[in-house]
């Protein structure tokens, strides 16, 4: 802490307590994997089953970290050398005041390579570990279906939570670490351990959702639709790829993001708090946040471990008990934070209505994709006159909670607002910061609810392809139901999340940009002029930054589309193969798992350089400003896009569900076709594209505070600037070219080719 000489004896102990409840949470986790591994993997058929799912997830992992090492490591680069293009700041100089201007340079170049490398491998492990995790749970809920099931959804809970107290830990741990050794001078490595999860998390959420998507898509149409066959029947040769595809997409991928989330409102709530310590001299701006981060975790510790079940259909409401337990204990300790060290209630305010703001997503977002409520019902109902009537609904329905989604948003800044009534404008964008870090208090027990999802679907299709009795089934049916529930809640608390977190990083985007123009000596700054959209650049920006998600999303749902037709070509190539659909001959599973992972790694880099290099050609273009329109459009369009695809998908799924437990002619009746088909419209958007667009906004967030010292500093018309901005236009239309083609070389020819060998 000697970046802290400042300090207070209680501000030096609550730090080193926030680093002490990091590892806490760690161990955690680490005591739970204990747990879940002694329970026993069920029958030699659940444990070939099991294998298969095993081996087909560890390849994917390994392929997707052939793919992203490669850019990881000239980033890394890059960032230490930027030092050399972006003087370390202000704090960074008086921080390491014994050294020369030379010496600070390198250290803060190592510091943000490091931090870099740090977020992105804590990212990555976040992912990864938990979704082996999740693969080795899932065949123990299965097994433990045949025992009780309060034991089933016990190690199905604990098994999501592990991932939950990872996302804690790692995220605690690396911005807390930051902060002791580099004290003030943190900001200028936090954004790169910020980028680091970001980027990360945009790569596995984007390749998790084309490989679950085209896997589900592709076994619904043929397995479903065509062949009328039971889903996740042992005939269909996609059933593999598609159990694979819940673990890399809803567990690696949503984990990741809600990670970065956490890294990211954590760093621009301390980057917020030094703005506010520069102009108070008190540290407690930026100590709070870090305090808040570790009485959340020691919150959802109490809360997830109290997640227990007896009775059948009690599973959300004991999942609920744990959440709200979490939910009370934190409030409570904020507000003797609030009174006893900040000695005022307005930063206490902000977090506890981001917690109000996490609720309150819970219930619009269950509200339009519960089975019980009426959005849902009546886009069953709909499916009476036809497949088009049913999209149609969904489509209305996903464009209203898009809406009401955006309102609570919008209710929840305003609160801030109101807040810091009077105050200066940093101190609102301080208070929307803790909103987002509130909003993300129970990471833990978020993360949990959603890993616990494709858990449950798992160990179903598990239990299902091994031929369990039907009591077992009908437990781990009533799991899974509440898995496709507490999976929506999630996905509407990570797009919230993803707002908010966006918003920060905007508010530290307009500090560090005003900060370099005082330093300069400029008149009026950002903060005094704000950012016009009357400006003709700054609305063309603006367009631009809108447009993007929707380009985003073309090209993720193109990617999709094309990967599901191969998986299509696949299983019905199969299903000609005598004695394939009488059940004896076994099909080949291990060819759709290798379609699905080589087109999934096949699209990644395409997506990932739109999101890097489009906030690049816009500053450079059209000026820093200009930039700050282009981020709100981001922002705005964003958000609405990404609800509306997030719960139409939902909705259509429950739907579907809803008419498989027997409603409107149940399971082969042709409401049921009708809802397959809506089914499987919504898949890409709620598991793909609609989360894809969380990372993606946060991405070029950040990348526009990183560049942002950059463009207020060389002017777009020098040469290095302008050989800049060639570069990136061509990596720009390289990059959408490449992903709508799939690839330069990949042609459809050859792709018919594959599937024919």
């Amino acid at each position: 802490m000697s970046g802290l000489s400042n300090a207070t004896s209680f501000e030096t102990f609550g730090i080193w307590c926030v680093l002490l409840i990091a590892f806490l949470g760690l161990g955690y986790a680490l005591m739970l994997r204990r747990q879940v591994l002694k329970y026993d993997k069920g029958t030699e058929k659940m444990q070939e089953v099991w294998g298969s799912i095993k081996g087909g997830a560890d390849a994917y992992l390994r392929r997707q970290l052939k793919s992203i090492l490669p850019l990881i490591a000239v980033l890394t680069v890059l960032l230490f050398f930027s030092v050399y293009i972006v003087p370390p700041s202000d704090e960074a100089t008086k921080r390491f005041s014994n050294l020369n201007a030379d010496q600070i340079k390198i250290v803060i170049g190592f510091a943000r390579a490091i931090a870099f490398v740090m977020g992105a491998t804590f990212s990555l492990l976040v992912g990864q570990f938990g979704m082996r995790m999740a693969v080795e749970g899932n065949v123990r809920v299965a097994s433990a279906s045949r025992r009780s099931f309060g034991e089933a959804l016990k190690i199905a809970y604990r098994t999501g939570t592990i991932t939950g107290m990872l996302t804690d830990g790692l995220g605690l741990l690396g911005g807390t670490l930051i902060f002791i050794i580099l004290g003030i001078a943190a900001p200028d490595a936090l954004l790169g351990f910020g980028f680091g999860g970001t980027l990360l998390a945009l790569f596995m959420r984007v390749g998790g959702g084309i490989y679950t998507k085209a896997a589900d898509v592709g076994a619904d149409l043929v397995g479903k639709v065509e062949a009328g066959i039971p889903e996740d029947d042992p005939r269909n040769a996609a059933v593999i790829a598609d159990l694979v595809g819940d673990n890399v997409g809803d567990c690696a991928g949503m984990a990741a993001d809600i990670f970065e989330s956490y890294e990211v409102t954590i760093v621009s709530g301390l980057i917020l708090g030094l703005s506010l310590y520069s102009i108070t001299g008190e540290l407690k701006w930026i100590i709070f946040p870090l305090l808040v981060r570790g009485i959340g975790v020691l919150s959802s510790i109490i809360g997830t471990y109290l997640v227990k079940g007896s009775k059948k259909g009690d599973a959300l409401n004991s999942i609920n008990r744990g959440f709200y337990t979490s939910a009370v204990v934190s409030l409570a300790s904020f507000a003797l934070l609030a009174a006893f060290y900040m000695n005022e209630w307005r930063a206490f305010l902000c977090v506890g209505v981001g917690i109000l703001l996490a609720v309150a997503l819970d219930e619009v977002t269950k509200h339009f994709t519960d089975t019980t409520h009426r959005p849902v019902k009546e886009i069953a109902g709909a499916s009476k006159t036809g497949s088009a009537t049913l999209i149609l609904r969904g489509l209305a329905e996903g464009f209203e909670s898009a809406v009401w989604q955006t309102v609570v948003i919008a209710v929840t800044i305003l609160s801030s607002v109101l807040i810091f009534w009077g105050q200066d404008v940093h101190y609102v964008l301080y208070g929307v910061a803790m909103t987002g870090i509130g909003m993300l208090t129970l990471t833990g027990n978020n993360v949990a609810m959603d890993s616990f999802g494709p858990i449950a679907d798992n160990a179903n299709g598990i239990g299902e392809l091994a031929g369990l009795d039907k009591d077992s089934r009908k437990v781990m049916d009533s799991l899974d139901a509440t898995g496709n529930t507490t999976k929506a809640i999630t996905k509407g608390v990570a797009i919230g999340s993803a707002v908010i977190a966006a918003v920060s990083l905007f508010g530290s985007f307009l500090t560090d940009v005003s900060k370099i123009q005082v330093g300069m000596g400029v008149d009026k700054t950002i903060f005094d002029t704000g950012i016009r959209i009357s400006s003709p650049t700054v609305f063309i920006g603006m367009l631009i930054g809108a447009c993007i998600p929707w380009l985003f999303s073309s090209l993720i749902i193109n990617s999709v589309t094309r990967a599901a037709s191969l998986i299509v070509n696949e299983v019905r190539r199969q299903f000609k193969i005598p004695g394939l659909l009488q059940g004896k001959v076994k099909p080949d599973y291990q060819k759709a798992v290798d379609i699905c992972t080589v087109a999934a790694q096949r699209e990644l880099l395409g997506l990932a350089i739109i999101a890097v290099v489009s906030p690049l050609v816009v500053g450079i273009l059209l000026g820093v400003e200009a930039l700050g329109g282009f981020l709100a459009g981001v922002i705005i369009s964003g958000q609405l896009l990404a609800v509306f695809m997030a719960n139409s998908g939902g909705a259509w799924d429950n739907a579907k569900k809803t008419i498989e437990d027997g409603a409107h002619g149940g399971k082969g009746s042709e409401c049921h076709k009708a809802a397959v088909v809506g089914d499987t419209v919504g898949d890409p958007l709620k598991d793909t594209a609609g989360p894809a667009l969380n990372p993606m906004i946060k991405v070029i967030n950040l990348v526009s505070l990183l560049a942002a010292p950059i463009l207020i500093q060389y002017k777009s018309t020098d040469p290095g600037m302008l050989a800049a901005l060639v570069i990136c236009a061509v990596l720009i239309v390289g990059a959408i070219i490449y992903s709508k083609k799939g690839g330069f070389k990949k042609t459809k020819a050859a792709d018919s080719e594959n599937i024919a060998a």
